[in-house]
């Protein structure tokens, strides 16, 4: 009798297994598809600006499982983006150009500039935990007036102004100068420096919440905050540095974005939020708080852009894209919340 339970088991198992990374399977699948149509989908130039935009992504990503970790969210991250990309533009325009925002100054100096946009991230993280931790409002509703408001700031500081011209040292000998570069093909392929850069923050993360006091904390906060407020745990401070290193990795986004792109302007940033806490979701980082992996973070970065980056190579316009992504995101949550009810 006891054999014919193990047999039982098996299927459910696996059944169980499947369905808990149904929507990693359902990617491969879809990047199999893509491939077979698109065969320049799988060419080494594709995989790697797949790997380098997953790069971009990934920083703000990490803030958002951060968050998500404590059993919350984030809707702020990208707006953040968009405005400490626009002070970073504006720091390190290039002296003498004609619609230079700040007339008549200098570039400031990059790691200055990286630490004012951290800066800044990091005291709109501030607020967000804050106001949750102190005064125990919905993360959903604190993010949602932190990212109206940043937005509001600043289409009223740029006044809706795109700002180009970016200094050399900042852009082209910084953040998308050649780490190296090869030839596969006749095709030139460059891998940037922020990805090396991306490469270090990640591990910087992962020591965090790995190696340190403050990373179990936080786990322990988002898996019971009463319990790990009876054991000792200083829950306010845990949740406020928790959403301002995920502010400061927000700045960080921005500033490396606006060098990327090239130029800041109001859509920088847009729904990067969106596409974070989905990736996050799909990587394994639970809404029901304390169960993530730096390792899912990664992969669900890469796996959202995978499915970006197909609907590109398919031709799929970008309205339905948004349709996909929205799909995306409900069907990682049911799934998500599938796994807890199992395991509960």
């Amino acid at each position: 009798m006891s054999q014919t339970k193990v047999e039982n088991r098996q299927p459910a198992d696996v059944l169980n297994w499947i369905l808990d990374r149904a929507m990693i399977i359902l990617i491969i699948l879809l990047a199999i598809v893509v491939a077979i149509l698109r065969p320049a989908f799988i060419r080494i130039p594709s995989i790697v600006n797949l790997l380098c935009l997953t790069a971009a992504r990934l920083p703000m990503a990490l803030g958002v499982a951060g968050c998500i970790v404590l059993a919350g969210t984030d809707l702020s991250g990208g707006r953040v983006a968009g405005l400490t990309g626009f002070i970073s533009a504006i720091l390190l325009q290039s002296a003498g150009t004609a619609t230079r925002f700040l007339q008549g100054g200098q570039p400031l100096p990059v790691p200055l500039v990286i630490l004012i946009a951290m800066v800044v991230g990091g005291t709109i993280g501030v607020v967000n935990g804050f106001c949750m931790g102190k005064f125990k409002l919905h993360p959903f509703i604190v993010t949602l007036a932190t990212q109206l408001i940043t937005y509001g700031v600043y289409l009223t500081v740029s006044n809706s102004k795109q700002v180009s011209s970016l200094d050399p040292s900042y852009s082209t000998n910084f953040v998308i100068k050649p780490l190296f570069e090869f030839t596969v093909g006749g095709i030139r392929t460059v891998v940037p420096m922020y990805v090396l850069l991306a490469i270090i923050l990640t591990a910087i993360m992962w020591v965090v919440w790995n190696k340190t006091a403050f990373g179990k904390n936080m786990f322990a906060v988002g898996s019971n905050e009463e319990a790990a407020r009876v054991s000792g745990v200083n829950v306010l401070f845990t949740i406020v540095v928790t959403f301002i290193i995920a502010g400061a990795l927000y700045g960080y986004t921005g500033f490396i974005e606006a060098a990327r792109i090239g130029t800041s302007g109001p859509s920088l940033g847009l729904s990067y939020e969106n596409d974070a806490i989905s990736a996050v979701v799909i990587g394994g980082v639970s809404f029901v708080g304390g169960t993530g992996k730096i390792s899912g973070v990664i992969l669900g970065v890469f796996m959202m852009q995978l499915i970006i980056a197909s609907m590109t190579f398919l031709g799929i316009s970008g309205s339905i894209t948004y349709i996909i992504k929205g799909g995306v995101i409900l069907i990682a949550c049911i799934l998500d919340m599938r796994k807890y009810r199992t395991k509960k």
